[in-house]
């Protein structure tokens, strides 16, 4: 027997359903049964993948059978998951890469939670204190944009919410945002924190916002296009501004369950801006990839 995923085409060139055999799970992972799953911008990469590979990091569902060391939920328990391969019927999953989620939080809006939201705030998080900090974030209305927006508000700083369209900034500053700005007019003092979703020329041209000691923590490169820093532009007087790399996503059930409770306060709120069936991936993505969506995108699993 086997389970439905969402996989990379024969050749590559996009994704299709499938299935794969049914999973093995290691002592320390529970199999979940997944209901819903989320896409993230670096899920569309099918080029860069293997044919077969199963696509997706983020899903949602029900555990169907608990981890044979004891550790993690009973079986039964509602949970979201961080799991590369994500896109299937059923995932094995470690205990260390999950969280239980109350009843009072959709599961599926929770599918949109988990690299958006480790993402957001692990790199709030790696530039140190903000509380009356100048935080800047670009890609604002997007998953990971419209989340660290609510964060870094949540931690006390002024946040600069950078949009490509005026449209695009619509309800960002209920979320938290200080002021909404198209691309980056009207910034005219230096901002301390860059969270750069964007990448290309924006990036190059946020460095320069940058105060003495600041930050840029390089996300997300939606653009597609190539950063060229002119000569000297990484020069400057004072101390060292830095730019930072993100990837670190291992053992985020910790990250997760922090996140689960400040959606379930009304702190964190979870905006999904598509939701349909799973085998109208291709819609999903097309709308993703066009920058068509405020927030995230879920497919419902049948």
């Amino acid at each position: 027997m086997g389970v439905g995923a969402l996989v990379v085409n024969s050749d590559a060139s996009g994704m299709r359903m499938g299935e794969i055999p049914d999973p093995v799970p290691q002592p320390n992972e529970a199999l979940v049964d997944v209901r819903h799953v989320s896409i993230n911008h670096g899920d569309l990469r099918v080029d860069v993948r293997p044919p077969g590979t199963v696509l997706g990091c983020d899903a949602s569902g029900v555990v169907a059978r608990a981890a044979a060391d004891g550790s993690g939920p009973a079986a039964g328990t509602r949970v979201v998951a961080f799991s590369v391969g994500a896109w299937a019927r059923r995932i094995a999953v470690g205990t260390n890469e999950l969280a239980e989620v109350p009843a009072s939080i959709d599961l599926a809006h929770a599918a949109a939670l988990p690299l958006a939201g480790i993402t957001a705030l692990r790199t709030l998080r790696a530039a140190g204190p903000i509380l009356g900090r100048r935080v800047l974030v670009t890609g604002a209305s997007g998953g990971v944009g419209r989340m660290a927006v609510q964060l870094a508000a949540h931690g006390g700083a002024h946040v600069i919410a950078s949009v490509g369209t005026a449209e695009r900034g619509e309800g960002l500053a209920a979320l938290g945002a200080h002021e909404v700005v198209v691309g980056l007019d009207g910034i005219d003092r230096p901002v301390d924190l860059i969270l750069d979703n964007v990448g290309g020329p924006q990036l190059v041209a946020a460095w320069g916002l940058l105060a003495p000691g600041g930050n840029v923590q390089s996300i997300g490169w939606v653009s597609g296009e190539p950063a060229v820093f002119p000569p000297y532009s990484t020069f400057s007087l004072g101390a060292a501004r830095t730019l930072s790399s993100f990837g670190d996503a291992s053992d985020v059930g910790p990250d997760l369950a922090t996140l689960v409770d400040l959606v379930a306060t009304g702190a964190l709120v979870i905006e999904v801006g598509w939701r349909g069936p799973w085998d109208r991936v291709d819609e999903a993505a097309d709308a993703l990839a066009g920058r068509r969506l405020a927030g995230k995108a879920v497919l419902d699993v049948y």
